[in-house]
Order: C-alpha cells, then sequence, then structure tokens
C-alpha cells in the first residue's frame, strides 16, 4: 500500500441514494450546499486529487449542474445495471487504475470530534500501516440493520486499531454475538462500518470473482472484505467522530443538526432547538 493516496472512489448509484448526494443542507461554515460537495470539499481538504463518482445512467446532467466547482477534480463513471454496492465499486476499476484509494459512500456525512477530519484520520493512519483499512464505529446493536459488521481484536498501542478476522454484512442481534464480538466494547456493541476505506486493487480480482460465482448478479462488498482479510493483513481504525446516514429515519435532519452543532452557529442552533421544544411542549398542554 502506498503511502500517498492520491484516488477515491464514491458510489452514488444506487436507486435510494441517486438523491439524497444533492439535498443541500448548511455547512459549518454556513454556507448551503450539496450534500455532496461537503464530502467532496473533505476528501480535498485530506489531499485526494482525484474523485470517481459512480452512477447510475442518466444522472451525470442532474450531478454537473451541482458540482462545476469539482469538475478539474472529478471523473464521472456509470454503472450501466443496478448489480449491488460490491459491483458500483468494481465499475470504478478503470479509474483507479492500479492505485490504492479510498472509497466512500456518498450518503453519509462525518463530524469529528479531533483536530482533523474523519477522513484525514484513516489517511494518515494509512500511511503509517501500508495496509487496507476500513473506518469503524462502536454501533448499538439495534443498527446492524444498516451497516456491515466486523470481527476482529484490539491491537496492543492504543491507537484504536483492530485485525479484522470477519466481515459479515448486516448481521442480525444473534448473529451478531455469535461471530463478531469484539472485547472491550460495551455490551450489545459492535465495530460497524463508517462508511470509508483504505484498499488495494486486490479488492477488484475479489469482486470480480464473487460476480462470476453470483446466482443472480446482484454483489455487496462486505463478502469480498472477509476474503480480503483471509488473505493479507487488514486493519479497522475506530474513528475519532461519527457518522450522519443521509438514508436513515431523519438522516438529514440529523445530518443538519450535527453540521450547526459542530460549525460556527453552534450557539444560534442551540438556541433554535431550544424554541422549538418550548413551542411544542406548549402547544401540547
Amino acid at each position: 500500500m502506498a503511502s500517498k493516496i492520491r484516488k477515491a472512489l464514491i458510489t452514488a448509484a444506487g436507486p435510494r441514494q441517486r438523491r439524497l448526494p444533492l439535498q443541500s443542507l448548511t455547512d459549518r461554515d454556513g454556507t448551503s450546499k450539496p450534500a455532496l460537495a461537503i464530502i467532496l470539499t473533505e476528501l480535498l481538504d485530506a489531499g485526494i486529487e482525484k474523485v470517481g463518482l459512480v452512477l447510475a445512467p442518466g444522472d451525470r446532467p442532474a450531478y454537473q449542474s451541482v458540482l462545476e466547482a469539482f469538475e478539474n477534480h472529478l471523473v464521472f463513471v456509470e454503472q450501466p445495471v443496478p448489480l449491488g454496492y460490491g459491483h458500483a465499486v468494481l465499475c470504478g476499476r478503470d479509474f483507479v487504475d492500479g492505485e490504492p484509494f479510498l472509497l466512500q459512500v456518498c450518503d453519509h456525512l462525518y463530524v469529528s470530534r479531533a483536530q482533523t477530519s474523519c477522513t484525514r484520520q484513516l489517511l494518515e493512519v494509512g500511511a503509517e500501516e501500508r495496509c487496507c483499512l476500513s473506518a469503524v464505529q462502536s454501533t448499538h446493536e439495534s443498527l446492524l440493520p444498516f451497516y456491515g459488521t466486523v470481527a476482529g481484536s484490539l491491537l496492543p498501542g492504543g491507537k484504536g486499531l483492530y485485525q479484522i478476522e470477519n466481515v459479515i454484512e448486516k448481521p442480525t442481534p444473534t448473529v451478531a454475538e455469535q461471530q463478531c464480538v469484539v472485547p472491550g466494547l460495551r455490551r450489545g456493541h459492535y465495530l460497524c462500518f463508517f462508511g470509508m476505506h483504505l484498499l488495494n486493487p486486490v479488492i477488484f480480482e475479489l469482486l470480480e470473482n464473487a460476480l462470476l460465482d453470483a446466482g443472480d448478479g446482484r454483489i455487496g462488498l462486505s463478502p469480498s472484505l472477509a476474503r480480503l482479510a483471509q488473505r493479507e493483513k487488514y486493519l479497522a481504525l475506530e474513528i475519532a467522530g461519527r457518522r450522519a446516514d443521509l438514508e436513515a429515519p431523519f438522516g438529514l435532519l440529523r445530518a443538519q443538526i450535527a453540521l450547526g452543532l459542530n460549525g460556527a452557529a453552534r450557539e444560534e442552533v442551540l438556541a433554535v432547538l431550544a424554541e422549538e421544544l418550548a413551542a411544542d411542549s406548549s402547544a401540547r398542554r
């Protein structure tokens, strides 16, 4: 794995994701912009030079119209048929062109609790470890239906790094309790994917093999990540921050509140929330 990651791949072709990245939010600096512009700004600020954006057929004009400021950094990639997240990643193979890359989803915004962004945290640790690395977050079992979950063990050194032993996509609480318990986490909590991964090109070989084996032609990413863990060193980093999942119930609202509380207008946002709660309480009397 190279110490410098130049390229990022963002998937935005899923039927439920195609319009979410275009929704406008007020960023931490007070300016209104599409969610994807917030994601792209964080990537470029972290040192990424080129971003491949995987889209469904016909969606390119809508994205181009709101992302003009990023046109020198963007390459549009088409997923011709909706064959799953893993297939969308596989469509970016030519764009990646044999380099290690950062993979990120289009429907998560990230709020850091550290001085550096969540993306930069992952890139900096990746440069030190020189291996595939996925960002994870301790997640309550009630949210397991939304995320890939890893099994592994904490590495010595206190850096929040885990050796990944297995990856299971959206396990039930029973399966997670049997196969994904990580020593040191609170009971009922598991290490779930954060929405960003540092990967090398071997992932495309694994995805291609999965596609050949798929009966219906659809493939996810998690099974290939599980195979990656058996093939080479593959770590998970517990990020100092949290994800705001736009696709979750009230996702856009949660993302907007998270951005507001971590921006220049924090006191104003708190005042608005207090006013709305007071007004709602008064109306219910």
